[in-house]
């Protein structure tokens, strides 16, 4: 059995874009770790770190996997590859 992965998601106070993408985790039931970077520049630069330099919100992480932002989660879940994600399981894409 593949254990659920942690998923992480660095936001923003008032960024529409990440209220999109915890919404679209939320009614896949998945639960995640939010860290809100607004005010605080240890998490930015811990989310800049962990994305490869990326200073947009919102970053999200699927266990290891760096997905993006809220367009690239969207993405996934189009091509029907964020469940198996989500089970835990690297679609071949990500």
């Amino acid at each position: 059995m593949t254990a659920t992965p942690d998923i992480t998601i660095y936001t923003k106070f008032l960024c529409g874009y990440c209220h999109r993408a915890k919404s679209l985790l939320k009614t896949k039931g998945a639960e995640f770790i939010e860290h809100d970077i607004t005010f605080d520049s240890g998490l930015r630069r811990e989310m800049a770190d962990r994305s490869g330099g990326s200073g947009t919100v919102p970053q999200i992480f699927i266990g290891d996997v760096h997905i993006g932002g809220s367009d690239e989660l969207a993405a996934l879940e189009a091509r029907g590859e964020l469940d198996t994600l989500l089970a835990g399981t690297t679609p071949k894409t990500a």
